[in-house]
């Protein structure tokens, strides 16, 4: 826009020029002829002479005129250059010093622009390429606040759940930050920004996954927990245990039966500390879960042995099993007693949700690489789901709430994405993306 205003400025002062150097010059030399024709009537040879002067005058004005307009064409010709965005055109130096001296500045500044240019080009090049291949979700919003562009991340996120996402957004104070939990699982800091475009503020939104990094600070604050915990007990039931296996060894206590209540008390305790070893055994055993010893294995074959495993307590609760797997192997990497104990504890959940008289789809999808556990249960609702995968949180009455935290813990080992949810049609659907 400033150089079309610019442009026409000049255009128009060219023209004013010309018509005024023009109007001064046809005057001037009109002038002198009829002056000439008046005061040097009755010499011939006088007369003659000022004509051929005025003449001559005449031709050096339209010289003039002419060298006067040409910086005038250069400056016209550059200008057109500028308004096409060419800054590949120069001029040659005409060998007049004052023509070279505009050419000159010109031509500097055409390189300076074109340096300039290029510069930009390579700086929005790489910010544009940075933004696309960053891990990090960034939404850029236009001036009424609606999604201008978004990189990949960004999209897949949204995905996840765009109505959460956005709504969080827009509630969000520029500068300000929040964290929002999708799908049940992934953690995401929503940091809101603004940036200044032309002369006016533009927002941009930036979304960074944080699961990993939180999951592995709950872990370090449980498993210290977990094993001062366990330190204790054991330094407890060791000792109390031996003391009880001893009296109850112990014959001469028992030869008659005055200490029967006492015996049966005694038995009692023991089987409560070894229930009590067990329950701090199965903590120990998330803590210490060890890294996953990868093999080729059928993940086929481990699906219908998972299957085969549950029969029985689905048979007892009216369950029906449906599977729906590959006539070829799926060989993938993996600790195959690790993701069996994973899906033995997904099954468990899904015979538990269900409660009588339901159905669990097992289905492998080798093209999308995804398997897929099912059920027709009661379904999970929105309070539930913020709270799922997190450590020792449970909805069973004897639960130790540590079923979902395994999983997740195993699943994480094997680098596998997860999610649990409850769509549409009424299924629970716990989804391990291979």
């Amino acid at each position: 826009m400033h150089f079309t205003a610019a442009w026409r400025n000049i255009k128009f002062l060219t023209m004013k020029l010309k018509t005024k150097y023009i109007l001064l010059i046809g005057i001037l030399h009109l002038t002198c002829l009829v002056l000439s024709f008046f005061i040097f009537e009755q010499n011939r040879i006088l007369f003659i002479g000022s004509e051929v002067f005025i003449l001559i005058s005449l031709v050096i004005s339209v010289g003039l005129y002419r060298q006067l307009l040409e910086p005038l064409k250069y400056l016209k010709e550059g200008i057109h250059a500028i308004q096409d965005r060419d800054f590949s055109v120069k001029f040659i130096p005409t060998g007049r010093s004052e023509m070279d001296e505009l050419i000159g500045v010109y031509n500097k500044m055409i390189d300076e622009l074109r340096t300039e240019r290029t510069k930009q080009e390579e700086q929005h090049f790489f910010l544009e390429k940075l933004i696309q291949t960053s891990p990090t979700g960034i939404i850029i919003m236009d001036y009424d606040q609606k999604i201008q562009s978004i990189n990949p991340t960004a999209t897949s996120i949204l995905n996840m759940d765009q109505e959460s996402v956005l709504s969080v957004v827009s509630e969000l104070k520029t500068g300000s930050s929040r964290m929002l939990k999708i799908g049940g699982l992934s953690i995401f800091k929503i940091h809101k920004s603004n940036f200044i475009d032309r002369g006016f503020a533009r927002i941009f939104v930036m979304l960074e996954e944080v699961t990993e990094e939180i999951f592995e600070a709950e872990k370090k604050a449980y498993g210290k927990v977990i094993r001062m915990m366990a330190h204790e007990v054991n330094n407890t039931i060791g000792p109390v245990n031996s003391i009880l296996g001893l009296a109850l060894t112990t014959e001469q206590l028992w030869e008659t039966n005055k200490h029967n209540l006492l015996k049966d008390a005694f038995e009692i305790a023991t089987a409560r500390n070894q229930n009590l070893n067990l329950f701090m055994r199965n903590f120990a055993d998330l803590v210490k879960l060890e890294p996953a010893n990868r093999q080729q294995i059928d993940l086929n074959k481990l699906v219908q042995s998972v299957a085969e495993f549950m029969t029985m307590p689905a048979n007892e609760r009216a369950i029906l099993f449906s599977l729906s797997l590959p006539d070829k192997p799926y060989l993938i990497s993996a600790d195959a007693q690790q993701l069996e104990q994973a899906m033995i504890n997904i099954v468990k959940n899904a015979l538990e949700a269900i409660g009588h008289d339901g159905v669990v789809h097992f289905i492998l999808d080798p093209v999308k690489h995804r398997l897929c556990i099912s059920d027709n249960g009661a379904g999970l609702t929105e309070e539930l789901n913020a709270q799922l995968f997190n450590p020792f949180f449970t909805t069973k009455k004897d639960g130790q709430g540590i079923g979902l935290t395994l999983v997740r813990e195993i699943l994480l080992n094997h680098g596998f994405d997860f999610s649990l949810t409850t769509t549409g049609d009424g299924l629970t659907t716990f989804e391990i993306r291979l």
